[in-house]
């Protein structure tokens, strides 16, 4: 993907694939215009389109050193061979914790790798069967062990980010999370309140499923429950099986701290309003998040679209919209799903997904307001603003050439010190016409408020 971004950079070129022939990356090669060639997945293809022969040439010499450069240890005759395996990298490295983020089909081998040499393991792959994730974790539990995931995209442990994650200050809160955007979006409203992180272990979306059981959550609570720098514990869900939830609580009753519950569901506080709660038992003074509004236009708005690139924020807003508006009219999508991230970067690395999905809504004339979250952090676009301001811009006015007005709303998730520059990310969008919220609920009830006819 990096050596695919690198090429399409150059001048004259249209468009650029480096990628495996995986039958997503063959069917995106057919769409460029090139006859699908017989390859597997273990095979490596490449597609440009350029302005001309010398665009092409520029562009093809690019892949082709991107291709041949070698790890630094290659240069040395004395080099040592790095490890051919996550027990080898252990037993030489002294680790205590594996990252794993090959496809979901390889991940459970490295994974168990893992755990029976003595590791902790973060799994960042997704699309790993279920049945791989409650074995892992099993052998996990065996071996007093935790497993964060499959799909953890987002995790802190002692001050190290893994996957996606926001830049912190430490402190006495620690997350549990069945989540990745929802511990994100708690991070940043407790730092937008003075408030630090101790641990933040990301337990994977499907851990409170009745499959699972909630064994990473109830481990992650014990071991949050015997670390000193945590004070306050966070446990924060999508809607969980309700078995599930009922033993997270007794555990929770137990666990000898303060235990905040935000598990997402029908009635239930969003998790702004959990951030406020955290932040009183943790002794601070709770900060309303900022927003950024847009100039007020004419309206009317009959139907919201959520265009989401994080599961949790994507149930979180419909939870809202559904409660006020009621169902069936609105339509929410989560772009991070499994099913659409298959073969493909996520959409807060590649938001090509949405920005094509924004313009079909500013065609539906039943389309009247768009929440788009962003999601700053260290693995996220390293300039989101870029690429979704001027599809924002493009799809207003596209709206606007039909006669109708398009609200973009953008829950904009980071921290002062994340490196996108959280302040210009919210400028850049707010100039190309969208309101932008750092708390998501908040960006949720303006939307609301938009199809109601008020003023957000």
């Amino acid at each position: 993907m990096q050596v695919s971004q690198a090429v399409q950079g150059e001048d004259g070129v249209d468009a650029a694939l480096v990628a495996m022939a995986t039958q997503l990356n063959l069917d995106l090669l057919g769409g460029m215009g090139f006859e699908t060639p017989a390859a597997t997945p273990n095979d490596l293809v490449i597609g440009v389109t350029a302005d001309d022969d010398a665009a092409l040439g520029r562009a093809l010499a690019r892949v082709e050193t991107a291709l041949a450069t070698r790890p630094a240890e290659a240069a040395g005759a004395g080099a040592v061979a790095p490890p051919r395996t996550v027990g080898s990298a252990a037993r030489r490295d002294g680790a205590t914790i594996a990252f794993v983020s090959t496809p979901g089909p390889y991940a459970f081998a490295d994974a168990m790798d893992a755990l029976q040499h003595g590791l902790h393991v973060v799994v960042f792959s997704d699309n790993v069967p279920v049945e791989q994730e409650v074995r892992l974790k099993q052998e996990a539990r065996a071996r007093g062990l935790l497993v964060l995931g499959p799909d953890c995209g987002t995790a802190v442990v002692g001050g190290v980010g893994f996957g996606f994650a926001n830049v912190v200050r430490p402190g006495p809160v620690g997350l549990v999370a069945a989540s990745g955007t929802g511990a994100q979006q708690l991070m940043c409203l407790l730092s937008g309140a003075g408030v630090g992180i101790s641990h933040c272990l990301g337990v994977g979306g499907r851990d409170l499923s009745a499959p699972v059981g909630g064994a990473s959550t109830l481990a992650a609570l014990d071991l949050l429950a015997d670390d000193d720098a945590t004070e306050v514990v966070v446990v924060v869900s999508k809607p969980p099986a309700p078995e599930v939830a009922d033993a997270v609580r007794e555990r929770a009753e137990k666990l000898g701290k303060p235990v905040v519950l935000a598990l997402l569901g029908p009635g239930r506080p969003d998790l702004t309003a959990v951030a406020e709660t955290v932040v009183a038992a943790a002794g601070a003074q709770w900060r309303p998040p900022r927003f950024w509004p847009a100039a007020p236009a004419a309206g009317p708005y009959p139907s919201i679209r959520g265009l989401y690139a994080g599961g949790t924020l994507c149930e979180e807003a419909r939870l809202l919209v559904e409660a006020e508006l009621g169902p069936g009219a609105h339509t929410f999508v989560d772009f991070g799903d499994d099913t659409l991230t298959r073969g493909r970067p996520h959409p807060m690395i590649d938001n090509s997904l949405r920005t094509e999905r924004l313009l079909a809504e500013a065609r539906d004339p039943s389309c009247g307001v768009v929440l788009l979250d962003v999601v700053l952090g260290h693995g996220a676009h390293p300039d989101p603003a870029a690429e979704l301001a001027p599809a924002i811009v493009r799809a207003r006015n596209v709206a606007g050439a039909r006669g109708r007005d398009l609200a973009v709303v953008v829950p904009l998730i980071g921290t002062a010190d994340d490196p996108q520059d959280l302040e210009e990310q919210a400028r850049a969008l707010r100039d190309a016409g969208a309101s932008v919220h750092l708390s998501n609920a908040a960006a949720a009830r303006a939307a609301i408020a938009l199809v109601r006819g008020g003023d957000e």
